[in-house]
């Protein structure tokens, strides 16, 4: 089935996402390493992902770990360094669909409120047709729900869905469903996706 919708993941599609490479850039590797093992920091930033309060949920983890206090409330403190910084490739694509005419949606894992604080730095944010974030959402993904619920809200038929994201079991978990998918490792990959799909030329897609 032709594409219909395209939708973008947002960590590491659009946005780089590595908290490591900043905690080696403050701690060090071996210090962060340390850090790390102690501490679930994806642990706790799934929680925020589900719907968990942004600040309370990273303040109340860092007191769980006195050893670690500052350095885990840096998560909140500092997040935005984070969070960055951005494809700008993967945003070209999505501004090159939507002047075609292509509806792009975004399905992220993201915090309510870390999103709304990320609209107010990235201006592409507030781009998507529709945005389905997993802490409004109260799903995540890759539980099927999630997929269900976007199915469900925009009304295209998973089969002409078009998906990238970066995580493996994200993308199985929309395929199971029929959605097109597209594993991303790089925006050169996906652009070329999206020419071959016949969404864009190879020069609107700045190939």
């Amino acid at each position: 089935m032709a594409v219909q919708a395209v939708v973008f993941d947002i960590g590491n599609v659009l946005i780089e996402w590595n908290p490591e490479r900043f905690y080696d850039g403050r701690l060090g590797a071996a210090r962060r390493q340390e850090m790390f093992q102690a501490v679930d920091l994806h642990g706790m930033n799934e929680l925020v992902d589900a719907g968990g309060p942004f600040r309370e949920t990273i303040y109340g983890w860092a007191e769980r770990y006195p050893a670690w206090r500052e350095e885990i409330r840096w998560w909140f403190d500092h997040w935005i360094e984070m969070a960055s910084p951005r494809i700008e490739g993967s945003i070209h694509l999505l501004r090159a669909l939507r002047a075609k005419g292509v509806p792009v949606f975004a399905l992220t894992n993201f915090g309510t409120d870390s999103f709304a604080y990320a609209q107010t730095q990235y201006d592409f944010l507030g781009e998507f047709d529709r945005a389905y974030v997993s802490g409004r959402m109260k799903l995540t993904k890759p539980d099927p729900a999630i997929y269900a619920a976007v199915e469900a809200d925009c009304g295209v038929p998973p089969e002409a869905l078009l998906f990238a994201d970066d995580r493996a079991d994200n993308i199985a978990a929309a395929a199971a469903r029929g959605w097109q998918t597209h594993l991303f490792r790089d925006w050169q990959g996906w652009a070329g996706r999206l020419v071959a799909e016949g969404l864009l030329s190879r020069d609107e897609a700045g190939l």
